[in-house]
């Protein structure tokens, strides 16, 4: 009995170690390939963006390629900026509510024919720290429209062909994700001016992403659009301003923006509630939105350099006092000497501030020129 059954146990313990060693085979070969596969890291990597991507999203989870776990996205949920964050500029934010925002949320009011549809391209232009990017971020926030941010560093690869796939994932990506912005800051890096110096890849990447705009590879009636911003429009490719109907300018503000500015910009500070914003304003002439910022941080230390001073003294101060009127009209006399003209590079174009003179400097002009006159 025992002879017959050691044939048929010596099979099975063959057959056993056959399949253990096959499969610790397997294992060691799938371990081997894997660690030879140059392209292991990248695909760790796209895994990893793609749990961010539905993370940042809070949307439930969808079919995408590696090259469109790569885009910047900013959920508009995320955004903190509205329009009631920007001071001034009120004919600008009432136009981009008519002709971008309102088709993006309500699109059944441009379904009817093809003359009313959303915009597939909006330019911001004017000089440096106008608010050109805040308000493009505002009205990601009020359309409720996923934002993506396009960079070139985001778009370039060491592979060829890489570069075409990842322009194309952006506008695939933006159309399973609509309502979506595809937002390009200082676009005349990216789409300017086509020349015969231009590397093959920059020409193959600038062709996909106008080819695609025009929406060959896209529905017609996509909630998609693409809004650009720039400092120098006239660098701009005559084909890519084509595809950009509605252009803003986003110019240097007047007196009254100025004064809403400032207003928008110390809301929630601890300020003196005397302060005449209106004058305030009237000194800053020539000063964008991102100056009267600089203005006010400026401001601020000068409260707290008391407060350290008093500390240093030995005087009892609980707290620094709240930001007066004085406090800006320094930081304004500092600023003021601290300007120089500056100009648009590659231009004789004067982005620079104009500052506009007040009444002493007035005077004292009038009365030089009275003596310059009489003598």
């Amino acid at each position: 009995m025992e002879d017959r059954r050691d044939p048929k146990m010596k099979l099975l313990k063959n057959v056993i170690w056959y399949a253990a060693s096959a499969t610790v085979s397997y294992w060691l070969l799938l371990a081997s390939l894997r660690k030879l596969d140059s392209n292991r890291q990248e695909t760790r990597k796209s895994i990893e963006q793609r749990k961010k991507l539905f993370k940042r999203l809070g949307r439930p989870q969808f079919d995408t390629t590696p090259f469109e776990a790569t885009c910047d996205i900013v959920n508009p949920d995320h955004i903190d900026v509205e329009f009631e964050s920007i001071g001034g500029l009120e004919s600008v934010k009432q136009s981009l509510y008519e002709l971008v925002i309102l088709p993006l949320r309500r699109p059944e009011l441009f379904a009817h024919g093809r003359l009313l549809g959303p915009q597939k391209g909006v330019l911001l232009y004017g000089p440096p720290g106008t608010g050109k990017t805040m308000l493009a971020k505002a009205i990601a926030k009020e359309s409720g429209a996923v934002f993506i941010n396009v960079r070139v560093s985001n778009l370039m690869s060491k592979w060829f062909g890489d570069s075409q796939k990842l322009v194309s994932a952006v506008f695939s990506l933006a159309y399973k994700l609509q309502p979506a912005i595809i937002f390009i800051d200082e676009v005349d890096g990216f789409l300017g001016q086509r020349r015969s110096t231009d590397s093959e890849v920059i020409t193959n990447m600038k062709t996909e992403f106008m080819t695609l705009w025009d929406g060959f590879n896209t529905d017609q009636n996509a909630r998609v659009m693409v809004l650009a911003a720039t400092n120098r429009p006239s660098e701009l490719d005559e084909a890519i301003l084509r595809r950009l109907p509605m252009t803003f300018e986003i110019g240097k503000p007047g007196q009254s923006d100025r004064a809403k500015i400032l207003k928008v910009i110390l809301k929630g500070e601890r300020i003196d509630e005397n302060i005449d914003f209106d004058y305030i304003a009237s000194l800053c002439g020539g000063f964008t939105g991102s100056d009267l910022v600089e203005l006010c941080k400026q401001a601020a230390y000068s409260p707290l350099t008391e407060f350290l001073q008093d500390e240093k003294d030995g005087k009892q101060v609980s707290a620094p006092r709240p930001l007066s009127q004085m406090d800006l009209e320094k930081a304004v006399a500092t600023s003021r000497k601290a300007k120089i003209p500056t100009y648009e590079a590659g231009s004789s174009k004067l982005w620079a501030p104009c500052i506009e003179p007040d009444d002493n400097q007035v005077e004292l002009l009038l009365f030089m020129a009275a003596i310059i006159s009489g003598s």
